[in-house]
């Protein structure tokens, strides 16, 4: 994926959890995962994001704070304040092993190693504790924090350990050679205390496992309460304790201590969330700020990407999961160029000349077919459908007034020129939010609308973006924009600003 200008959009949220949801993780198959304070772990398939048939996942008393799937997809860990780690079969959802430290205190997080022969993990009791997958038996304990052990990770030849505390320390580890001793120490890794900590899966050695000279070099990420990402440069010596690390950038820019990062798997994106209740998006190597995810009214606890870098999703304290789909700007200008090129070649029949079966297919494609049957035995055809509203479509059986909301948003794209398959791409997951609130281009509530000389109000920095890449035409009607200048729509942004602090 391009990481030059980012766009997302809210693609699902997953609202079955009855506390903050404390972490989530997808699998490399078809998997999400999330964690809760409801004491259960899910699942949920990532075709449709329905949750699967063993979900959920109940065995934890108390808070369950971190959920990692294996390599392979096969197995699911959590870890609670209950002490406990809970290895799952995700095929049958039935628990593999229960482990714990001999403290039985509250487990931190937990990390599967990428060659999948351990997990490890970390607890209040200030250890680290690694552990045999296939045996289910602790191997090695690693001791030198002096606080809690809230941060761990595998490097990516699975050789070497990195872990961070609440007192701000990041300590690297010997997984491999047996030196138990601490082989860095970074005193003020983060000052008032780490939050996180993650490998990237690309950079350096992680390209190859082999090395000639017996030096590898990798980079990790780590996040904390100063409200920073810090991106480290490590190398080191295979069977050696020579280990350096030293600091490559300092990433600013949220407005509260970081809860959680999280590297693509192609490892050009790095995510990051925050009490400041975003999200952010970086370039993993340079350190740029991409893009700024808002959309949580409470801490984001935790973010993961997709194994095929094409979502992410966020978990937060406001109760809720939320997939966003990431988009390339150059991507989403060209997606429109085509939907243009196809209205322009296709002859679009008029709605008011449609069937009534034309007009049920069209359901189907908004995914409201379940009225098809009420729009049939009301003979509700292109017509019928044009002057339909709010109050005849619940007298047809219609209830949900978000499904009413839905029809008649989608109906106005088609009155608007657009075709079936623009309503369809409309992705119209906001049922309850005004169409008129969304930019065309994004789809998203807009912050700061303008009106173009097309007419239509846009978000400023999307339509700003279409004309920097040299388009001279309108996003909408395909017309030419003679001038570019945006008038600010002061009016609407009154409109959505009083919407949305009525929410």
């Amino acid at each position: 994926m391009m990481s030059n200008k980012l766009v997302t959009s809210l693609y699902h949220t997953l609202g079955a959890h009855s506390s903050d949801v404390n972490c989530v993780a997808f699998s490399n198959g078809d998997l999400l995962a999330t964690a809760s304070a409801d004491k259960t772990a899910r699942l949920w398939n990532t075709d449709d994001f329905s949750e699967h048939k063993h979900s959920p996942l109940c065995g934890h008393q108390y808070y369950v704070h971190c959920c990692t799937f294996s390599p392979f997809g096969t197995t699911l860990a959590t870890c609670s304040t209950d002490g406990k780690l809970i290895l799952w079969d995700v095929k049958t959802g039935k628990k593999s092993a229960v482990l714990h430290h001999e403290s039985q205190n509250s487990i931190r997080v937990c990390r599967f190693s990428p060659n999948s022969m351990y997990i490890l993990t970390g607890s209040d009791d200030e250890l680290l504790c690694m552990w045999e997958v296939s045996s289910k038996k602790l191997i090695r304990t690693f001791a030198g924090h002096e606080a809690s052990v809230v941060g761990c990770d595998f490097s990516p030849d699975s050789n070497f350990i990195v872990s961070g505390s609440c007192n701000g320390d990041l300590q690297v580890w010997d997984a491999k050679f047996g030196h138990g001793k601490c082989l860095k120490y970074i005193d003020e890794g983060h000052d008032l205390g780490v939050s996180c900590c993650q490998f990237s899966p690309t950079y350096g050695s992680a390209k190859s496992v082999s090395s000639d000279n017996g030096t590898v070099t990798f980079m990790f990420a780590s996040g904390g309460q100063d409200d920073l990402i810090k991106i480290w440069n490590f190398q080191a010596v295979l069977g050696s304790a020579a280990v350096s690390v030293d600091l490559r950038l300092t990433l600013k820019g949220h407005s509260g201590p970081v809860t959680c990062c999280s590297y693509s798997h192609d490892g050009s994106l790095l995510a990051s969330g925050s009490i400041d209740k975003t999200v952010r998006l970086w370039d993993a190597i340079h350190g740029n700020s991409l893009h700024v995810i808002e959309g949580h009214v409470r801490y984001v606890t935790s973010c993961s990407f997709s194994y095929d870098g094409l979502y992410l999703a966020s978990g937060s304290n406001d109760r809720t999961a939320v997939i966003w789909k990431i988009t390339n700007e150059d991507e989403l200008f060209k997606n429109i160029e085509r939907n243009q090129s196809q209205c322009d070649t296709e002859e679009v029949k008029p709605v008011n000349k449609w069937s009534v079966e034309e007009v049920c297919k069209w359901l189907e494609e908004i995914g409201l077919e379940q009225y098809k049957s009420s729009f049939e035995q009301n003979a509700i055809d292109g017509t019928e459908l044009e002057v339909i509203t709010d109050s005849m479509l619940q007298q047809i059986g219609i209830d949900a007034m978000g499904h009413r909301n839905k029809i008649l948003r989608a109906r106005k794209i088609l009155q608007q020129g657009g075709s079936v398959k623009l309503v369809k791409d409309a992705n119209l997951l906001d049922v309850g939010v005004p169409d008129e609130f969304l930019c065309p281009i994004t789809r998203e509530v807009m912050k700061d609308p303008v009106i173009a000389e097309d007419g239509y109000t846009y978000e400023r920095s999307a339509v700003a973006g279409w004309m920097e890449k040299g388009k001279t035409t309108s996003p909408m009607t395909n017309g030419t924009l003679n001038t570019k200048q945006l008038t600010p729509n002061r009016s609407l942004k009154m409109l959505i600003q009083r919407y949305l602090q009525g929410q």
